[in-house]
């Protein structure tokens, strides 16, 4: 090794050192203060990328959930409804089986007033949940689609409830009982066959409700252990481990005190040299 007053070979090798050391202890601070191993995509592209695509899965299944929420709400809503609309069809049964008894001595023009009044709330309540004829009344009549999110594909994203279809209508036209009356008993025996199938039909609709909200908080059930499993993924990858950190700034600091100590030194070398020449 050969001595120069040129180049300090020594002193640049030393300033390396320290700008590597300044920069481990500068990224070390960095992730401490952040809370993220993963601050640039310098630090680890490949990594941040899968991060990325977990936050972004996590986002979308948070709103996914808030969706089936809204889902069970409404049709809970309309099974508060429909339950309502049972309980018409029961005191409509109960007028046409009055009615339709050579027993009764009553005014059955009272008993059909009362009738026709039931018909028409019917008709109003079934408008009101949505399951009714026409763009309001009608707008729940319909195949809904509960995005949620989550799936390999858009179709295994999301929870389909069918409530379309005459069949699914709950207005006096829809359980087939529109056109009944209980003024006489030949009209009352023929509203009793009507009811007993409405009824029936009844109980399906509900039955399609009720699926559809167990689906529904079945699905959300999923989608937030998926968010937990997702989140735990990202952070394995994102965010920061403080201890082993902790330890690196230690190390990083001792480094640079080293590192600056050494540099002096290697700054002085030179000035030895001095002495060949006296």
């Amino acid at each position: 090794m050969s001595y120069s007053f040129q180049t300090n070979v020594t002193s640049l090798v030393a300033q390396q050192n320290l700008r590597v050391n300044s920069d481990f202890q500068s990224r070390t601070i960095t992730r401490l203060t952040s809370g993220y191993r993963i601050n640039s995509s310098g630090d680890d592209a490949a990594g941040l990328a899968v991060a990325n695509k977990f936050r972004s899965d996590v986002t979308e299944l948070q709103q996914g959930v808030r969706n089936a929420n809204d889902g069970v709400s409404i049709l809970q809503i309309v099974d508060g409804g429909l339950n309502n609309i049972s309980n018409i069809l029961d005191r409509l049964k109960t007028l046409a089986t009055q009615s339709a008894s050579d027993t009764f001595s009553g005014n059955r023009a009272t008993l059909n007033t009362e009738f026709s009044g039931l018909l028409a709330e019917i008709d109003r309540q079934a408008a009101n949940i949505g399951l009714s004829t026409g763009t309001t009344g009608g707008r729940f009549n319909v195949s809904l689609d509960v995005y949620i999110g989550g799936g390999d594909t858009q179709a295994h994203a999301k929870v389909t409830i069918d409530l379309s279809g005459n069949s699914n209508k709950v207005d006096s036209a829809g359980l087939g009982v529109s056109a009944d009356a209980v003024d006489t008993k030949a009209h009352a025996l023929t509203a009793l066959t009507h009811i007993t199938t409405a009824i029936s039909n009844m109980g399906l609709v509900q039955g399609a409700v009720g699926t559809g909200e167990n689906e529904l908080s079945y699905a959300v059930q999923l989608a937030q252990s998926q968010i937990s499993s997702f989140s735990s993924a990202q952070s394995s990858i994102r965010d920061a481990d403080v201890a082993t950190e902790a330890a690196n700034l230690t190390k990083a600091q001792i480094l640079e005190q080293s590192s600056v100590a050494a540099l002096a030194q290697a700054n002085a070398a030179p000035q030895a040299l001095l002495k060949l020449l006296q």
